[in-house]
């Protein structure tokens, strides 16, 4: 008999499963968040853990840090810790009320003359950071960190002033794009996912598309990775693929990709999953801590994009 108080999970999926194999990927490597991220998706596990656990990260400014993501070291809040700690409010149903208005706050604080959010806030200096995350002393605003959380917010309704600029930052933004970098494309899916204007934000994402076509910036073939460059300044197996800029069957992005071109895609994900049951991280590997941390971030992301594509994990 459990005992009382205890908090009993369902039966682990089948043995040699996908799934199976990255649960004990996540139950041997991953942080609190992440297990209890794990166990809410794919154990029927509850929200107020993921909560519990993300609060740790959290600071009195209103945003997080502490490695929340794990290139940014250090205890001090970052635009980038906070989006990671939106999109996990999103994911577990509680993005809104007090919390995301301190959030606001703190997004406001943060924010360049433009209104919109730099990727990396000076206050980061000092601390261990990613080398292809420089700090500087005066950075811009940037579409890489705005767009993901003005998304967010806008999915889930938030209404607060900070986002009039940057939403009309990241219009602005997304529609003078001519030369990218698949992690900026993203970050506009991001966007243009959750934008209010949906006719506004298809026809945005249908130029975004034909961008990322036109400048090879996904990897249409996983057999053939030699025909498609990897962009400048990433890792030499640092591909995007279909899946990376569709997420889902919903995105916007979906369009942009041929059923069979998806198809390879999601085939060339699945077969990622390594011995020890979780997928790579193809991000230059700066120190062992960070890269393992994140490994368990995108065993999770994988698992959620061959679900959402109807493919079987478990």
């Amino acid at each position: 008999m459990a005992e009382s108080g205890a908090s009993p999970l369902p039966p682990s999926p089948s043995a040699h499963s996908p799934l199976f194999r990255a649960e004990q990927f996540v139950w041997l490597t991953a942080r609190v968040l992440e297990q209890r991220l794990f166990a809410y998706h794919f154990l029927h596990g509850g929200a107020d853990p993921v909560e519990t656990a993300l609060d740790a990260y959290r600071n009195g400014d209103g945003g997080y840090g502490h490695a929340l993501k794990p290139d940014l070291r250090g205890p001090v809040s970052q635009p980038l810790h906070t989006a990671h700690a939106l999109r996990v409010l999103d994911a577990v149903g509680r993005c809104g009320g007090q919390r995301v208005e301190r959030v606001c706050r703190y997004l406001t604080s943060v924010s360049t003359k433009d209104g919109a959010l730099p990727v990396v806030h000076p206050g980061q200096r000092g601390y261990p950071a990613a080398p292809y995350l420089p700090v500087e002393d005066d950075p811009g605003s940037e579409l890489l960190a705005t767009g993901p959380v003005v998304g967010v917010l806008h999915r889930n309704e938030v209404w607060h002033a900070w986002l009039f600029r940057a939403t009309d930052f990241c219009w602005q933004a997304v529609q003078s794009l001519e030369k990218s970098h698949p992690y900026e494309i993203r970050a506009a899916v991001a966007f243009l996912d959750s934008a209010p204007d949906r006719a506004r934000a298809e026809a945005a994402a249908d130029r975004l598309g034909r961008l990322v076509r036109q400048q090879r910036l996904v990897a249409l073939d996983p057999d053939r990775l030699t025909e498609f460059p990897v962009p400048s300044g990433y890792a030499p197996a640092e591909h995007h693929f279909p899946h990376d800029y569709a997420r889902s069957p919903q995105s916007l992005a979906r369009a942009w990709f041929t059923d069979d071109e998806m198809s390879r895609s999601l085939d060339f994900l699945a077969a990622q999953q390594q011995d020890d049951g979780g997928w790579p991280v193809r991000r230059r590997r700066w120190s062992p801590a960070p890269a393992l941390e994140a490994r368990s971030l995108v065993t999770i992301e994988a698992l959620h994009t061959l679900r959402a594509y109807g493919r079987a994990i478990g």
